[in-house]
Parts: structure tokens; sequence; C-alpha cells
């Protein structure tokens, strides 16, 4: 499977340092969005070392023993990679007092010969755009989430909301990570973003929908999408990572 990509980050217009980190190794299939906290330092050791981790596990094709869910390979792969970064980063904040509480989201796609899987941990965010029409392949471990699931909060109150950043999951010293894993069929054409909360916590996805289906070049995509987080008034870290399958 072929596959072209393009990323930005921007620190957004509140944040004087960017605590988010991608990776994009097409050779291995892997493409990665953390979103740090804890701070400036912690946040941004927390979200490097993630994926710096799972980047690691996928070269040295290392995976989660198999279970009753029935995983495929590439989903057991992302398991060990998730699994790994947070014992990485207990054991960096048990060797530096400074770093104890960081801890980062993590959102991945790794497309491998037998099949493509999504994992995801925290409220960074998997979209697919098909045919003009988008959909959120992630669920948030957030609080706001939980809200709009029970019918208490809209979308839009929830991008607004000073609890929006207070999440309930994440890669961290305190427990194993419960991570979201699934598998994912692509097909020509399809264009899949990864995104921190930077982005799509203030942007609608009516309006993510219409950049991705624009039809330009894959970095002036993920720069317009910066300047659109950064225009409704860039309160945090923003990060863009789009796939396109099968580009002639």
């Amino acid at each position: 499977m072929r596959v072209r990509w393009a990323a930005a980050t921007h620190p957004g217009r509140r944040r004087a340092s960017n605590e988010d980190a991608f990776c994009a190794r097409p050779d291995l299939g892997l493409f990665v969005v953390a979103d740090g906290m804890g701070g400036h330092v912690a946040g941004e050791v927390a979200s490097r070392l993630a994926v710096d981790t799972i980047e690691a596990v996928a070269e040295r094709g290392d995976a989660a023993a198999p279970d009753d869910r029935n995983c495929t390979l590439a989903e057991r792969r992302l398991q060990a990679g998730f699994e790994r970064a947070a014992r990485a980063i207990a054991d960096q904040t048990m060797t530096n007092p400074r770093l104890r509480g960081m801890a980062t989201t993590a959102s991945a796609v790794l497309i491998a010969a037998d099949a493509t899987a999504i994992g995801h941990v925290g409220d960074s965010r998997i979209y697919l755009h098909r045919d003009g029409v988008l959909q959120q392949l992630t669920h948030d471990h957030s609080w706001v989430a939980e809200q709009v699931m029970m019918g208490l909060m809209s979308a839009a109150e929830a991008r607004q909301h000073p609890w929006r950043n207070v999440v309930t999951r994440a890669l961290s010293a305190s427990d194993a990570p419960e991570v979201d894993l699934s598998p994912l069929q692509l097909l020509p054409g399809d264009r899949v973003l990864i995104s921190s909360d930077g982005l799509h916590g203030v942007i609608s996805e009516e309006r993510i929908a219409v950049v991705l289906g624009a039809g330009e070049a894959l970095e002036r995509t993920c720069q317009q999408l910066i300047e659109d987080a950064n225009g409704a008034g860039g309160p945090d870290n923003i990060t863009t990572l789009i796939l396109e399958i099968d580009v002639p």
C-alpha cells in the first residue's frame, strides 16, 4: 500500500512551548501523534519518550502476546509499543523527581503487510476522510467526552468547557495503559488525519472535513488546519499528521 504523508506542528498562540510530538515512518508503516501533559519540560519529555518508544518497538517488530480479543499482529504491535512507552515514562519519573506526574496521550496508525490497525489513549484523535465524509475513528478519553456521550453537553459546549483538557486515560507512570485497539480497512483515495486536541478542541468537524476534502497538497492542508486553529484563538499546541492512501 502506497502512502503519502505530511505533518505540521505549532505551539499555538497562548503557549510558550510545544509539548506535542509526532513520528512518521512510512518505511515501518507507523504514524504517531502524542500530546504531553505535566507542564513545560515534563510534558515535552513524556510525549517525545512515548513516540520514540513506540517507534523503537515497531522497528524491532515486537508484539504483545495473543489474547482472547483475536487482535491482528498489527494491533498487538501497537499494544506492545504503548505498554513499553508507559514503562519508559515510569522509569524516567523514578530517576528524575522533576518529571513526576508527567503523562501523554498517544494516537497511532500502523500499516502492516497483513493488516492496518489504530491504537489510542487520551484525547488526541484519528479521523478518516472518505468520499467527502469525515469519520472520527477514536473515542476521546476525557471528562467532557463522557458528558457528551451521556447527552449532558453538546460538542460545541465541550470545546469551550474549562475542563476540556481533563483526560481520563493517558500513558503515565501510575497504571498499565488501557489501549483502544481496532483494525482499519483503507481504500485508495482515503485521507487519515491524526491530530492533537489543539486542533479539534477548537475547530468543528465540519470545517475539518472541508479542509481535508479541498484537494490541496498535504503540506498545505496541514498548514491550513493549523491556521484555522490559531485563528480560533490557538489556546493549545496543535499537531496535524495526514496520510493519503494509494496516490499514483
